[in-house]
């Protein structure tokens, strides 16, 4: 959709879904991109569908998906859904899965290059809290006795190959 062709749609869909909840939006896109089909069910799913253009071949397809919307259905193009699936499943298996909250909040702060005390300062905690997380993190990446590498450039490295494997859908996936 005009003018910046990206996800002018979407924002139109969550202003309707505000002003008038009760109507319905089939967002047709040539993006198979499973950021902007979460953000279109961000508020909810019912009564939205986000189909890709390139696989709406017949009108019997486009109008089965336009009566669910009209029901307060909702329906996303496989495309959109099968990488969504995977995503999830390599966050549960991922190792940072073992992570709490906090320690990964640590675990972002440490892949910023911040020291203990700098860690400490930003998230309001003690250095000592920020020594038993970083403990904990080590511990539970398995990176506890690995005497060869430096722990934080290694744990920093799982963070961030992580972080860009799940990009998109992290921020909605994430448990």
């Amino acid at each position: 959709m005009p003018p910046t062709g990206t996800d002018e749609g979407i924002r139109l869909a969550a202003q309707l879904r505000e002003q008038y909840p009760d109507i319905g939006v089939v967002i047709l896109s040539h993006y198979a991109e499973p950021a902007y089909a979460l953000a279109l069910l961000e508020s909810g799913s019912e009564g939205r569908a986000y189909l890709l253009k390139e696989r709406v071949h017949d009108h019997a397809h486009l109008v089965a998906a336009i009566e669910s919307v009209a029901a307060g259905g909702s329906v996303l193009d496989s495309k959109i859904v099968e990488p969504l699936v995977a995503a999830k499943l390599r966050i549960e298996r991922s190792p940072l899965a073992t992570l709490t909250g906090r320690e990964r909040e640590v675990l972002a702060e440490i892949a910023k290059g911040k020291n203990n005390a700098a860690i400490a300062d930003t998230l309001v905690l003690t250095k000592r809290a920020v020594e038993k997380h970083i403990n904990s993190i080590f511990l539970k990446l398995d990176l506890s006795y690995a005497e060869d590498v430096s722990k934080r450039v290694k744990a920093t490295l799982l963070f961030l190959a992580a972080a860009e494997a799940f990009a998109a859908p992290a921020q909605y996936l994430a448990a």
